[in-house]
């Protein structure tokens, strides 16, 4: 009883909920645009609670609540909490053996494509090396559907001259009996090395092809194949711009609306962020904006941040995940300031490009 009154009184605001036993540790931390309806759900319907759940309830002895002024933000706070509480009931939780990489390596004087959460095997000679990406499950669907779609998934290509059993199966062109399939085969290699390298994007060319052709065919069975194929690889290459977007040195600069009146404002570099402040546009011009905004820019860049925009570690990956997506999926708006600006000290563009940009974001809210 004392939890369904205490979760009752919670406000309908985004924020992080800490779920604690009865020695007082944490168990679990989540977050919700809604606190209130999120944590009482904990404590009604127990039936359609998942086994999880129900084991997580049982084990509550308190919770605390982290209030924060946006979703976005909860997200972020959410994921720093698990990575340094290590909640035991935290499914999110992740550790760096979780983040794969592919790697494409010569064997037997073949190329071949390997998932791996240790990407330096000190082979000779060295192999490419994709990634890390945030999901092991999103790699391998997407590898194997290219191996599939591409009839190269050989259960013994090194064994020349005596056919594989997927090449009964019709999953190997052949690779295994060597010839003409092996050319092919490489052929192939360089097309999966370009759209990971994001230089070639032919693969779905050729899926969404086959995709149409089958469905005009009225093979719906087979149409739904290659369209999971589609799916897988677009999941994969989604995964390599958020590690594109995190290794960049963008300078973000994000508002959104919390009232009709009250905005947030971010500043955004790589995966972290750097500065954060709301603001009553009913008390200042947007020459005042601009100017409070440009002055924690600059204060960002000529500070002890300057130089510490380290290569994403595997540690952040989750980070970019939620500032990527936040990006494309929120009703935020945001504009970019390009680093040689700020390299150049040509503050007069960085001026017009934010006067332009608040005027726009405040019209939008009027």
């Amino acid at each position: 009883m004392y939890l369904k009154d205490k979760a009752r009184n919670l406000p309908l605001s985004p924020g992080v909920y800490l779920m604690k036993d009865s020695l007082g540790n944490t168990i679990y931390v989540g977050k919700s645009k809604k606190l209130k309806m999120r944590v009482q759900s904990y404590f009604h319907d127990h039936k359609s609670h998942s086994q999880k759940v129900k084991k997580l309830v049982k084990n509550i002895s308190d919770f605390e609540v982290i209030h924060t002024d946006t979703e976005f933000e909860a997200f972020l706070l959410e994921n720093q909490l698990i990575k340094q509480l290590k909640p035991f009931f935290n499914s999110r939780m992740k550790s760096p053996q979780n983040y794969p990489y592919i790697l494409i390596q010569t064997k037997n004087k073949m190329r071949e494509i390997i998932i791996t959460n240790h990407p330096y095997p000190g082979n000779d000679p060295a192999p490419l090396i994709f990634g890390p990406y945030t999901s092991k499950n999103t790699v391998v669907t997407a590898i194997h559907s290219i191996k599939e779609f591409f009839q190269i998934d050989c259960s013994q290509p090194s064994n020349k001259n005596v056919a594989c059993l997927n090449y009964s199966l019709g999953l190997c062109l052949g690779m295994c009996l060597g010839g003409p399939a092996v050319e092919q085969y490489e052929k192939v290699i360089d097309k999966i090395i370009g759209i990971l390298n994001g230089t070639d994007n032919s693969i779905l060319e050729e899926m969404k092809q086959k995709m149409n052709l089958a469905s005009e065919n009225l093979e719906f069975k087979t149409a739904a194949k290659y369209r999971n194929y589609l799916e897988a690889v677009q999941h994969l290459i989604r995964g390599k711009k958020v590690i594109a977007f995190a290794n960049g040195t963008k300078n973000i600069i994000i508002t959104e609306p919390l009232t009709e009146s009250i905005i947030k404002v971010f500043y955004i570099k790589g995966n972290q962020v750097l500065y954060k402040e709301t603001y009553d546009i009913n008390r200042r011009n947007i020459e005042q904006l601009k100017s409070s905004i440009l002055f924690q820019i600059l204060s960002c860049y000529n500070g002890k941040n300057r130089k510490h925009f380290p290569k994403l570690d595997q540690e952040e990956l989750d980070d970019a995940q939620i500032i990527y997506s936040y990006l494309k999926n929120s009703n935020c708006r945001h504009i970019v300031i390009p680093q040689k600006w700020l390299d150049e000290k040509n503050i007069i563009k960085v001026d017009q490009s934010l006067n332009k940009w608040l005027t726009q974001s405040i019209l939008k809210m009027v």
